[in-house]
């Protein structure tokens, strides 16, 4: 009788904890921005020619913010190569973030808060370089 209530104990706990962790939700992961951003927008790097990047671009309908990222292409992905992205309100003079360097993997992120607004980005992945002005508005 002993035997029995023990093995009647351990599987009601067995499937307690397998209720416990099925039931448990997980964590929505976190994009290359941060948690609450959907991409936008995904430029080659350049317009024309051989590729060799990827900007991408994000939004936040929450905080208003812009998010740009520079991530190398084909022999330029995972190779220490120049690597750039900036973005900024459209028109400005300055840009509102900026991260430029010799990287192996990407660039960014940088962010710009610009709800309402047009935005200004920039991409570079070795020579090859995307400009785009007064996109993603709203």
């Amino acid at each position: 009788m002993r035997t029995r209530s023990k093995i009647a104990t351990l599987a009601s706990a067995a499937l307690v904890s397998t209720w416990l962790v099925a039931g448990a939700t997980p964590a929505s992961a976190a994009g290359p921005c941060g948690g609450g951003y959907s991409r936008v927008g995904v430029y080659a790097i350049p317009a024309s020619g051989a590729r060799t990047g990827t900007l991408e671009v994000y939004y936040n309908s929450r905080s208003g913010k812009n998010c740009a990222l520079t991530y190398g292409y084909g022999s330029y992905a995972g190779r220490v190569s120049r690597k750039a992205a900036a973005i900024g309100l459209g028109g400005a003079t300055a840009w509102a973030g900026a991260d430029n360097g010799m990287f192996a993997h990407y660039a960014g992120p940088v962010y710009v808060s610009a709800r309402g607004k047009c935005i200004d980005v920039r991409g570079q992945v070795a020579t090859g370089v995307r400009h785009l002005n007064r996109v993603h508005c709203g």
